[in-house]
Formats: C-alpha cells, structure tokens, sequence
C-alpha cells in the first residue's frame, strides 16, 4: 500500500506520538515534506531531538518541533496538552501512534497495566485534552495506529491491568483492540463535527516495537526480507491523515491504504460504549 495523495499541508499543525523512531518518524518525514508544522510528541527527547534534526535537514522544513511527552504518566500527558494549548492556536492532525509490545509485566506511573496504559488510556486522555483545539481547527483528522493484532484482543473488564493472569503478547492484543473501539465510539460521538476518526494497521514492521523480547528480536532479523520497512509501514498512516477522498470518512479501519477487515470483537458497539465510560472512570475524567 502507498499513499499516492500529493496533498500539501501548509499552514497545518500536526501531533505523531512516538516520532522519535520507526513509522513514527516517517510519518513525521513524510508530513514535514508536506509542508506541516510536526509536533514530535516522545518520551525520549535527545533521541526525538536528532530526529527532528534529520528531518529538518532533509525536508528544509524548519517547523519539525520536539516536546516532551511519556504516555505512561497521565501528569505528563497534562503537562504536554497545557503547553500545546498555550503556544499552539490550531491543531489539524492528530496521529495517536506510540506504542509497547511485549512489555514485561509492569504498571504505568497511575497503577495500569503498561499495554493498556500507554497504547489505550494515555491517547485517549491525550485525545481527551486537545479535542477542543481539534474541533476549532476543523476540518481535522484524528489517527489511531492499531494493529491487526487486534484480532486476538478482548477487553478483560474483570482484569483490565492484568493482576489474575497476564501474558505479554495477548496483553499487546488486548490494547490494540482497544485502539479499535475507542477510535469506534469517538467516531459515532463526533459525527457532524468534521473531525474524523480512523484507526489502521501498519502491516508487520521492521521497527524497536519488539526490542523487548529476544526471541522477537531474532525472528524480526531471520525474517526481514519479509518485514515492509519503516517508510513503508507509515504510509496508512500517512494516507489516513492526507488523503482527499477521506475527508468525510470516519469511523473506519484501514490496512495498506484501503479499508480492512475488523473483527466482530471490534465492532462490538456496546463493549466500545463500556471501555469508554471504564476508561473515563480509570483516567478520573467526564467525557460525554
């Protein structure tokens, strides 16, 4: 799949998550080339510094900017939103795409399980403080970097941090389909706004995602012939946030730039309706 828009985005300001590396950063590339002012939005900010820098360099697009971000710490997704909201007047993209996998077993800084609290809840509190710029700034696009590991996912409300039982690679799963149903219900909640909402599967990539596991790691490197690279990984992401004939396309799931299949899991509009008031109630938040 290749993004074939050649859409430009000047005087447009776009947020990736977890820029600093893999599709992240290309998708970031990609946008600068574009003409768009980049947030890069990254736990890591030396490594998103020299990210921002290459990009800039390559692009001549100045406007590639780096603030600090850790999705695993709620008070850092605050303090990242309140300073956007202060220097920022518009925001017309927003590419929810960090992410962990195969995490050991491990809590974020607010108690939840790492997949869940990184992958589902902090973009869904992120989302959650910029909607109002989003919708000012309207059109605008909201992007949410699922997987097709979705398919293997279920939302445990009886064990949502894993405390009975946990396996890191369902863990993994389980937050991927979240990614799919809060991208689901914020669609239905959003419509008439002309603020969109799709999520997408970037295809198996050569990327860090599996740095914590070495078994990962070493079937990543046997088999990366196979493995589409960054640059190529970015480009759903990419025809999500630009293309033209998804202006009005909301609520949907993409693979390889064409809509992909969901499952049933994933079109469960009342378990979508549940995860979104249990993550409300997790991040102490009202959204309604």
């Amino acid at each position: 799949g290749q993004c074939k828009s050649a859409a430009k985005l000047d005087g447009k300001v776009v947020i990736i998550t977890g820029a600093n590396t893999g599709i992240g950063k290309e998708t970031a590339r990609d946008l600068a080339r574009r003409g768009a002012r980049v947030i890069v939005a990254c736990r890591d900010v030396a490594k998103g510094e020299a990210a921002a820098s290459e990009i800039r360099a390559e692009t001549g697009n100045q406007q590639v900017i780096v603030k600090k971000l850790d999705l695993a710490n709620t008070k850092s997704i605050r303090e990242f939103a309140e300073n956007f909201l202060a220097e920022e007047k518009e925001l017309h993209i927003l590419i929810n795409n960090a992410g962990v996998m195969l995490y050991p077993y491990s809590k974020t800084a607010d108690g939840f399980e790492m997949h869940l609290g990184v992958n589902h809840l902090g973009h869904f509190l992120l989302t959650f403080l910029l909607l109002e710029r989003l919708r000012q700034s309207a059109p605008a696009r909201i992007v949410n970097v699922s997987s097709l590991a979705h398919h293997g996912g279920r939302i445990r409300f009886h064990d949502l941090h894993g405390d009975k039982s946990y396996n890191r690679g369902l863990a993994y799963c389980h937050s991927k389909l979240a990614n799919v149903l809060f991208t689901r219900e914020l669609a239905r909640r959003l419509q008439g706004t002309k603020v969109t909402a799709n999520s997408l599967h970037p295809g198996s990539v050569r990327s860090e995602l599996v740095r914590h596991s070495s078994v990962m790691t070493w079937l990543w490197k046997v088999f990366s012939f196979f493995l589409k690279t960054p640059s190529e990984g970015a480009q759903t992401s990419v025809y999500c946030a630009v293309a033209e004939e998804l202006d009005s396309v909301t609520g949907q799931y993409f693979s390889d730039c064409q809509p992909a299949y969901v499952s049933p899991r994933g079109r469960d509009d009342e378990t979508a309706k549940k995860l979104w008031h249990v993550s409300c109630e997790l991040l102490g938040i009202q959204w309604d």
